[in-house]
């Protein structure tokens, strides 16, 4: 994925060019060939139309607008980062029986924690998952907005509080790459990286080990703690989580306080105000104003209203 967004920069680059390059240079040419002390240069005053070069001019530009738009338009829903993946790279697709690995990224002040709901672990500066599987982000922020970013793996998205974004992505090639946040949240911003582990199917199953096997619970608790801000905090691994941490997280509600869905599942089912109920018309005049209703009879029987 990120090779392919590193192409499209590549060729929306290239296209712009074509129109940049002779731009300059023509700029430069006219500049040398028609100044005041030059004297080769033809005058002619009364030149003032050009259908060749009119044509010229403006049907190279629209082609490569059109070329470039094409281009973009493409491929910006095939890199669409909430999309899941259909092709691990150019020429794999993915295969049916392949189940992506579910990563829930939480940028903290100023940390990133990653926690693995299927395997029941989580990790503080350190995002490992095995080569050629396509893994399923859910980002989201405590306080500020962030970007999680991995350049040799995908394109930046943004994590902020209270709300989630997602990205598709996969690693094609074993090795540690550089992680870091792309988007300036404060005294720690600078501090934000991590490792980034591409490892094998067997390499990946023993790191779960090794994290369940030397790290400590994550209770809400603990996450509180580690909440608080800080900067160049070393990599930490906790071999338990405690239930919906992530949707606590998301929903702002670990501390205890009422959770963002559940108000907002609240307010959608008190009654809305219904202006026309607080106005007389035809159709409730009788269940408002019963004394105006057509049948009403008043004093000695004269109808009110008919």
């Amino acid at each position: 994925m990120a090779v392919r967004q590193r192409d499209l920069i590549i060729i929306a680059t290239c296209l712009m060019l074509l129109i940049i390059v002779p731009v300059i240079f023509l700029t430069l040419l006219f500049a040398w060939r028609y100044r005041e002390s030059a004297e080769n240069a033809n005058y002619n005053p009364d030149w003032d139309h050009s259908t060749v070069l009119e044509l010229a001019i403006w049907a190279a530009p629209l082609l490569i607008i059109i070329t470039l738009g094409a281009i973009t338009w493409v491929s910006t829903h095939q890199l669409d980062p909430y999309r899941p993946l259909t092709r691990l790279d150019q020429n794999r697709p993915v295969p049916a029986e392949t189940k992506p690995l579910t990563v829930e990224v939480v940028a903290m002040d100023w940390k990133w924690l990653f926690v693995y709901p299927e395997q029941g672990i989580a990790t503080v500066n350190e995002l490992a998952a095995p080569v050629d599987r396509p893994i399923a982000f859910r980002i989201t922020a405590t306080t500020v907005m962030n970007a999680f970013f991995v350049p040799s793996l995908a394109g930046m998205v943004y994590a902020m509080p209270g709300m989630e974004t997602k990205l598709h992505a996969v690693i094609n090639r074993p090795g540690v790459y550089d992680g870091f946040s792309s988007n300036y949240s404060g005294a720690g911003f600078s501090h934000m990286r991590f490792k980034f582990h591409g490892l094998s199917n067997e390499e990946f199953d023993r790191w779960v080990q090794q994290v369940k096997s030397s790290g400590t619970p994550l209770s809400k608790d603990t996450y509180l703690k580690l909440a608080k801000p800080s900067e160049s905090e070393p990599v930490q691994r906790y071999a338990s989580v405690a239930p919906d941490l992530y949707d606590r997280i998301l929903n702002r509600c670990v501390d205890g306080q009422a959770c963002l869905a559940d108000t907002m599942a609240s307010n959608r089912n008190v009654r809305r105000f219904d202006p026309s109920a607080e106005i007389c018309t035809a159709s409730n005049t009788a269940d408002a104003m019963p004394m105006f209703a057509p049948d009403a009879a008043i004093n000695d029987g004269r109808r009110l209203l008919r």
